[in-house]
């Protein structure tokens, strides 16, 4: 665990991601089943429930909106907040409809929307992590303009082996491979580097390789081959 457990926020935004989807499918499946046939509920109760959740879920969304949501763990936490709280509010509105019309369908049409509502939510979180687990370049850096502003450095000859990715919420790595000039000074030209990854990236985790460029090349061979050779 060389990097610790940062990435168990991201598993815990994928299991609210993945909870969502689940949730919304039964809803949506209970909605459908319930247009056809409609039971008869009782308005009153349910309306003082769904403004007992909505007064909670207030007051839990309030709280949690005012912490650091680019963590995608509280991110997560707070789309299902959010959703709870859509839900509680679409149940208020059917049993009103159910009390004033006798609209019985109201409360399936309502767990319809909430389910779409969930669907969205859920995807989101789901596809968020995802891509830092298959290591996808994280949202707002662009691989190919990080690798055309380091080859704009001087003395920079060429660039390969670039890899941008994320370790977790707000955690972004880089790793690359730099060829410099023969008279260039290879560590002056990676603390360059890395200040102007910093300082336009927001690239503060960083890994160059900087090498000079030409030369000859070592040809290495097994300890045993040599001396079997000599």
């Amino acid at each position: 665990m060389t990097f610790g457990f940062r990435r168990l926020e991201i598993l815990s935004a994928q299991a609210n991601g993945v909870t969502l989807l689940v949730l919304a499918a039964f809803i949506a499946y209970e909605g459908i089943r319930r247009l056809f046939e409609p039971p008869v509920v009782r308005g009153w109760l349910i309306l003082i429930v769904a403004l007992v959740g909505v007064l909670v879920n207030l007051a839990a969304t309030w709280t949690l909106a005012r912490a650091n949501r680019e963590s995608l763990n509280i991110e997560g936490s707070f789309q299902h907040l959010l959703t709870d709280l859509y839900a509680f509010i679409g149940t208020a509105i059917a049993a009103a409809i159910i009390l004033l019309t006798g609209f019985q369908r109201a409360d399936p049409i309502v767990s319809l929307l909430i389910a779409g509502l969930m669907t969205r939510s859920g995807a989101a979180l789901v596809r968020a992590s995802a891509r830092i687990f298959m290591e996808a370049a994280p949202e707002g850096l662009d691989p190919r303009a990080i690798g055309e502003a380091l080859v704009a450095q001087p003395h920079v000859v060429e660039v390969h082996d670039l890899h941008v990715w994320e370790i977790t919420s707000g955690f972004p790595a880089l790793s690359a491979h730099v060829l410099v000039g023969t008279d260039s000074d290879c560590h002056l030209a990676r603390r360059a580097m890395e200040a102007m990854l910093h300082e336009r990236f927001g690239l503060d985790h960083t890994t160059l390789q900087v090498d000079h460029t030409g030369g000859p090349l070592l040809d290495i061979e097994p300890a045993g081959r040599a001396a079997r050779t000599s």
